[in-house]
């Protein structure tokens, strides 16, 4: 009878088990020293081996020839609890025999000692399914137990068990096995099964398995199935990951606005058997994926599963996307995911939800009136003239009272060589004018940001700044002048910060020093008085690709 990977692989010693060395390397010095306790907690997520250690630990605390903490795996005791010819090892699964009952015949037993093997071991699994009774029934035990008995409790969701119960358990805490111990263990075992498997392949199996290795193993014998030279194609095949076009199309609708693609495309996936509620989740996790582009930047791919092709096409379509729109959809679409369950139409809730994301006006919650005023707020940036008219016609056709602003006396000059021209006024009253509009700047850190890529040394001198937008000029607030002595020593530094804004911001602008309001200011000038006459007077082109 064919048995499954990760049955026929299984670990037989602490040396077979991966990606654990702070637990394996603990149990067998124990084991070594002769220092074995009653109980035993293991926990972490599934697939890394929690398990396969506690049944490796039970051979270990009963071979008759142990070697440096291992298990021989040839003596009638080690042979015996691998057979489950040994009725002193008992497995259990607390999931269905989780009652008081079951933990009181279990304790019957406790008292008699083993009748072949050294210690009367039981391996708990699921410990944190026990009823609350159960676990009053195993306290006492666990605060008193006979000197033959060793518990091994395994659990994925340490939180569910009682304080009184961990507080008298060794704890091990099992990790995520890294992606390439996994791969690695994968490649190991294809060569044994005469199977060809690219390190590619092997890492992708690994990113999806998530760091269980027992889901790795699942994946891998689904690829055997499809074809005996495993390379990346295959496993995207064999775990969903191809075709998945249609994510693209409908985060380009989005962005778009185009309701009838969105809709369309909805019908295409109803019509071919997509479940609703699935395309939901996968939608939610493709914004999950532009969310991280945006914000992990370059540490982006080690967390998300995606072919080379796919992810540059990711990166891409992310640019089109601000963060704050991103997070929007995600929200949106998990709300629309959570009524998905409560009953009703799941078709006709998701394209209600899609309708919602292409035209965030219909929304009334509160991230789709940022998404708004987000738009707004940059195409005042790019320099577009927002009339009454525009705004009435944002607001669905509602009669307004107010109107915005007027916006002709704060329109920015008509840029000259990339650079604003400066009315020739006193540097004195241009800057009582700036710092009277000045208006702190929100995407400062993104534009140090993008500082930093041109030139690291003017980011460590320009750390610990903020900047306030004013007309147009971007006002830097320093802590001293020894940043502007800095700027002013070398004009290239002032170009690299003008085209980072420019960048960032859409627009170019002069910079300039911010100067707190005082009362009583003297009369001379100061520093930072001909600083900004310096950079008025200044025509340096900025030119960004």
């Amino acid at each position: 009878m064919y048995r499954v990977l990760y049955r026929k692989w299984r670990p037989e010693g602490f040396a077979d088990v991966i990606g654990q060395p702070h637990v394996t390397e603990t149990l067998k010095n124990e084991i070594k020293s002769g220092r074995i306790s009653h109980a035993y907690l293991f926990t972490g997520s599934r697939g890394t081996g929690k398990t396969t250690c506690a049944k490796i630990l039970s051979r270990a605390v009963n071979c008759l020839d142990p070697h440096d903490g291992e298990p021989c795996g040839k003596c009638s005791n080690c042979v015996g609890i691998m057979n489950g010819n040994i009725m002193d090892v008992v497995e259990m699964d607390a999931a269905s025999n989780n009652s008081v009952n079951n933990i009181r015949d279990v304790l019957d037993e406790v008292m008699f000692t083993p009748g072949e093997a050294k210690y009367r071991v039981y391996i708990i699994d699921e410990v944190h399914m026990l009823s609350q009774g159960a676990f009053n029934a195993l306290l006492k035990t666990l605060e008193e137990p006979p000197s033959h008995i060793v518990f091994i409790l395994a659990t994925t969701e340490v939180h569910k068990i009682p304080a009184t119960i961990l507080s008298r358990c060794q704890r091990f805490d099992f990790n995520r096995i890294a992606p390439e111990a996994i791969a690695a263990r994968l490649e190991y075992i294809a060569e044994h099964e005469g199977v060809s498997l690219s390190h590619d392949g092997a890492m992708l199996i690994a990113a999806v398995a998530d760091g269980a290795m027992r889901d790795a193993l699942s994946i891998l014998d689904r690829c055997i199935g499809l074809s005996d030279n495993i390379g990346s194609d295959v496993v995207r095949e064999a775990t969903g990951l191809a075709g998945r076009d249609y994510l693209f199309t409908l985060a380009d609708a989005v962005k778009n606005e185009d309701i009838p693609l969105a809709i369309n495309t909805i019908n295409t996936l109803h019509r071919e058997s997509k479940s609703i509620s699935r395309l939901c989740e996968e939608l939610t996790e493709h914004f999950r994926t532009l969310m991280l582009i945006k914000t992990m930047k370059k540490n982006a791919d080690e967390l998300i599963i995606m072919s080379a092709d796919e992810m540059q096409r990711a990166k891409t379509q992310a640019e089109k996307f601000s963060l704050s729109s991103i997070v929007r959809c995600i929200d949106v679409l998990q709300g629309s995911l959570e009524r998905m369950f409560r009953g009703g139409s799941n078709k006709i809730e998701f394209e209600t939800c899609m309708i919602k994301l292409c035209s965030p006006k219909l929304a009334d919650d509160l991230s789709s009136i940022t998404a708004r005023l987000e738009k707004l707020e940059m195409m005042v940036r790019q320099g577009v003239n927002i009339s009454q008219n525009s705004r009435i016609a944002e607001d669905n056709g509602k009669k307004q009272e107010q109107t915005l602003p007027d916006t002709k006396k704060e329109t920015p000059v008509q840029e000259k060589h990339n650079t604003v021209s400066q009315p020739k006024k006193s540097s004195s009253d241009l800057m009582e004018r700036l710092i009277a509009k000045a208006q702190p700047l929100d995407c400062w850190e993104e534009i140090m940001d993008e500082m930093k890529s041109r030139s690291t040394t003017l980011y460590h001198r320009m750390r610990g700044t903020c900047a306030y937008e004013a007309e147009d000029y971007i006002l830097i607030d320093a802590p001293d002048d020894s940043a502007f002595a800095f700027l002013r020593s070398d004009k290239t530094r002032n170009l690299l910060i003008r085209e980072a804004i420019k960048k960032v911001m859409g627009r170019s602008y002069k910079i300039g020093p911010y100067r707190k309001p005082q009362e009583d200011a003297p009369a001379q000038k100061s520093k930072l008085d001909e600083f900004i006459e310096q950079i008025s007077d200044s025509d340096i082109k900025v030119t960004v690709d």
